[in-house]
Formats: structure tokens, C-alpha cells, sequence
């Protein structure tokens, strides 16, 4: 049996839109004037920065194991860029992979054509050419960027996009952005042969990745290795620091199927923002951060070596790295501190600060999504269906629209809605991906206000590329 993959139904259910310029279904179509008009508003800087990267195939060393993969620029993870709210991106991407592929801005509610969905906002990027992505990035945070083809994202084609604020005032010493990863590729098989090989098993998961705080089942695949910024825990990063500074930490998870429970050994972490966009600021032990969501967190460092730990959530393995700001022993990675077990922040904690919550309103509209699908046949979908894009649901600019996701399965699931950053609540976070548990309903509320065509999914690469995705669309 061949497997269906996500090529394979955006080309058969979205294949009218790249002829959209001549049948719209009575849409903004990503080619609309309506969708620059939109990006002029925004406050620019008058900078644009430029970056090319290319897409490629190679080997990489994780820090011991050697593996052949896809990369941007040959590193794990890719050159990290770095912008002010308000310059214009102009990002290049060479594609000398042997496959289509894209660039995906995650987090980033940018402009309709460049938001690097193929088959929905862009043509796919193919071997031997380029594509240049311009865009003003629209506000500060902590993002990402990775491919929107296939199961390209459990590769090594991942890499962290900071926006920052000129406005905010200074309140750490220093900052490390961290990068979180599940690593199977070039260990014997690709992400297309699990995923092939997910299909014809019936998706069994992980044996014995369970987890309370994830409702059942963790995860589906069995990575064997899990990294920090690019390192297997016997060769970790180091961060360099003094006693008493005041330490900025981004997180992005960029994982394909695993959440992370993440603490700093003899420390509280004090979380400060959710996907980009600035919360109360609530003191914890530790995080559970889902495969694709950010937290950016404060602590002030202690006098020693301790260890950052990354526990993939049910499935009794770490990433690991350590951060020195004196002498002494390091720990090894099989170490799990006491704040593991602590306390761990969660949506009800988090509360939106006064600049960027939502006012108080009545949804215009409300969209329910019923996660559906199961391990049995791999089967995963919205609504019954999988990934059907060619009828969204439909939105008009201006409403406040309220969509309620309505988890059916027996498995947790991190939903991404593109092109927008909900807040989950009437205070709660903004928070463009979010954990889903297994027969919850998780509501969340955006202001209409970025025309176009949005892709809605799981965040886990193989749930998505199964099919649980859908699409947002703007009424003309």
C-alpha cells in the first residue's frame, strides 16, 4: 500500500489554489491586494534584513553520532535569525534538497503569501530553485521557522527566529535560546519510512510512553535521541554565565512527536511569555512545553555547574545541557533534579498581561473542531475528514472568532493555527499552538485581522501529515 501523505492530499483537496487568481470560492486568496494593504499598517522600521539560506542534504555531528540529514546551511539547528519588530524579512531559500520543500514562520502572524504552506499559500519550492520571502515582521517574541512539506520537520530543517522589542526595558543580564529536539533521522531510517511504517502497523505507540500530565499515550515514535541545540546529552552545550546574573531563556520545542518536561537543577524559573506574547509573570519549577509551542523564562543563577534537563515526557529519556557560572563537578546527563517533580505551571496559571490581552467580547463566530482519528488505523483527521483544506471554515475580517477544539481521541495533540495568536480564555495567554488532552475541549479567541488563507493542525509531524488539518478562510 502506498502511504498517503500530506503531498498527496494538499495536491488532491487544495489543488485549485494555486489557480486561485481565477476561482476564489468567494475568499481572500493570498494574492489579494487585501493582504498588503494589511501589512502596510503596521508600523515599519525602514531596515530590511537579508539572509539566504540553503536547504540541503550532508552530515552532521550531534555530538558523537554522525548522521546524514537535511539542513539549513549544514547546522543543527540552522543559523538563527535574529530582527526588530517592524524591519522587513528577506529570506532566500536555496533548495538543493532532492524534494519540494518551504518555509514556514511559526508563531508569526505575517502576511498571507508568505506564510510557507504549500498548496494553500505558495507553490511548493522545488529541487534546484530559489524563493525569496518578504515580509515585516509583525511583533516581538520568541518564533521559529521550519518546512511545511512532508515529514521534513523530523529532520534537521529547524531553526529559532527572534523578534525583539525595541520598546522593552532591559530586565536580564544575558540570553540563551534553547532549542528542544526528537532525533530520528540518519540512525537507520528516514521520518518518510517511520511514517510509512506508522501506516501499515496501525500507528501502535511508543511501548510504555505514558504520561498523567498528557492524558495517556505520549507519543507514537521512539526517537533515539533527544538534543539541545544540536547536541546528544554526552557531549552538551554549556551556557557561561556569572553568579547572580539575571539569564533571558527562550525554549522552542522543535520536536516531531515529543513533549518536553524541562527544568534547571537548584533553581525556580519565573515564565515571563507564551508563544512570543508577555504573560503575568508566575514563578515554577518546571515546564511542559508541547512540539511547537515557546516559553521564555527568568532565573536569576546560582554559584556552580547545574544541569538544564529536557525529560521527554513518558518516554524515560532526557536532553540535557549544562550551565557554569563557577567551579566544580559537572553532572552527568542521566541526572534528573528534584524540580522535575515540583511544580509545573499550566494554561489556568498564565494570565495575558494588559498590552496584549483581548478585550472582553462575545465570539461573532464559533468554529468547533473535532480532533478525530485513532492509532488503530492511523487515521488522524478534523472533523472526520483529513486534511481537507479545499473548504475552510470561513471567517470575515473584523469578527472575534472563537474556535473550540474538541479532542475525540485518546491521544493529547499540539494545535498550531497559523496566521494568528489566540488567547486561550477570557485572561488566559495568547498562545498560537497548545496542548489539547485526550476528551477536553480547549476554546480559543482571535480577532479577525490578518486576511488570507490559514492552515489549522497538529503539530505533531505525523498526526499532521496523516491528516488532522484543516484550514481558515477569509470571506471576500
Amino acid at each position: 500500500m502506498s502511504p498517503f501523505t500530506r503531498r498527496t492530499f494538499l495536491s488532491a483537496t487544495a489543488a485549485g489554489v494555486l489557480a486561485a487568481c481565477t476561482s476564489s470560492n468567494g475568499l481572500v486568496l493570498p494574492t489579494d491586494p487585501r493582504v498588503g494593504q494589511v501589512e502596510a499598517q503596521r508600523r515599519g522600521t525602514g531596515r530590511t534584513r537579508s539572509i539566504t539560506l540553503t536547504a540541503r542534504a550532508g552530515p552532521v555531528d550531534l555530538g558523537g553520532p554522525v548522521v546524514d540529514t537535511w539542513t539549513y546551511d549544514g547546522t543543527v539547528p540552522g543559523p538563527e535569525l535574529r530582527v526588530t519588530a517592524g524591519d522587513v524579512v528577506e529570506a532566500t531559500l536555496v533548495n538543493d534538497l532532492p524534494a519540494d520543500t518551504s518555509v514556514h514562520w511559526h508563531g508569526l502572524a505575517l502576511r498571507n503569501d508568505m506564510d510557507g504552506t504549500p498548496h494553500l499559500t505558495q507553490a511548493p519550492i522545488t529541487p534546484g530553485t530559489t524563493f525569496t520571502y518578504r515580509f515585516t515582521a509583525p511583533t516581538p517574541g520568541t518564533y521559529w521557522f521550519h518546512p511545511h512539506t512532508g515529514t521534513q520537520l523530523d529532520r534537521g530543517l529547524y531553526a529559532p527566529l527572534v523578534v525583539e522589542d525595541p520598546g522593552e526595558a532591559a530586565d536580564h543580564d544575558a540570553e540563551w535560546v534553547v532549542v528542544l529536539d526528537d532525533w530520528i533521522d540518519g540512525t537507520g531510517t528516514t521520518p518518510d519510512r517511520v511514517f510509512a511504517e506508522l501506516r501499515r502497523r496501525g500507528g501502535h505507540p511508543v511501548h510504555g510512553a505514558s504520561s498523567p500530565l498528557l492524558g495517556g499515550d505520549a507519543g507514537d515514535v521512539a526517537h533515539p535521541h533527544h538534543l539541545i541545540n544540536g547536541r546528544v546529552p554526552t557531549a552538551p552545550v554549556t551556557f557561561a554565565a556569572k553568579p547572580g546574573e539575571r539569564v533571558r531563556i527562550r525554549l522552542i520545542n522543535a520536536g516531531s512527536d515529543t513533549a518536553y518536561r524541562v527544568a534547571l537543577g537548584g533553581h525556580r524559573l519565573t515564565v515571563t511569555h507564551t508563544d512570543g506574547f508577555p504573560v503575568v509573570p508566575v514563578g515554577t519549577d518546571a515546564l511542559l512545553i508541547g512540539m511547537g509551542e515557546r516559553y521564555d523564562v527568568l532565573v536569576t543563577l546560582a554559584d556552580g555547574v547545574f544541569p538544564l534537563v529536557a525529560l521527554a515526557e513518558g518516554k524515560n529519556a532526557t536532553a540535557f545541557a549544562l550551565v557554569r557560572t563557577g567551579g566544580g563537578d559537572a553532572p552527568g546527563p542521566r541526572v534528573r533534579p528534584r524540580e522535575l517533580t515540583g511544580t509545573i505551571v499550566g494554561y489556568p496559571d498564565l494570565h495575558s498581561t494588559d498590552a496584549v490581552a483581548l478585550p472582553r467580547k462575545a465570539p461573532d463566530v464559533v468554529h468547533r473542531l473535532a480532533l478525530t482519528g485513532g492509532m488503530m488505523g492511523y487515521d488522524w483527521g478534523i472533523n472526520g475528514r483529513a486534511g481537507h483544506l479545499a473548504d475552510p471554515v470561513r471567517v470575515r475580517e473584523g469578527q472575534r472568532v472563537r474556535i473550540e477544539f474538541v479532542n475525540t481521541t485518546m491521544m493529547w495533540h499540539p494545535m498550531h493555527i497559523h496566521g494568528h495568536t489566540p488567547q486561550l480564555g477570557p485572561t488566559g495567554p495568547r498562545k498560537d499552538t497548545a496542548i489539547v488532552l485526550p476528551g477536553r475541549t480547549l476554546g480559543c479567541d482571535f480577532t479577525a485581522d490578518n486576511p488570507g488563507r490559514w492552515m489549522i493542525h497538529c503539530h505533531n509531524a505525523y498526526h499532521a501529515e496523516s491528516g488532522m488539518a484543516t484550514a481558515l478562510g477569509y470571506d471576500a
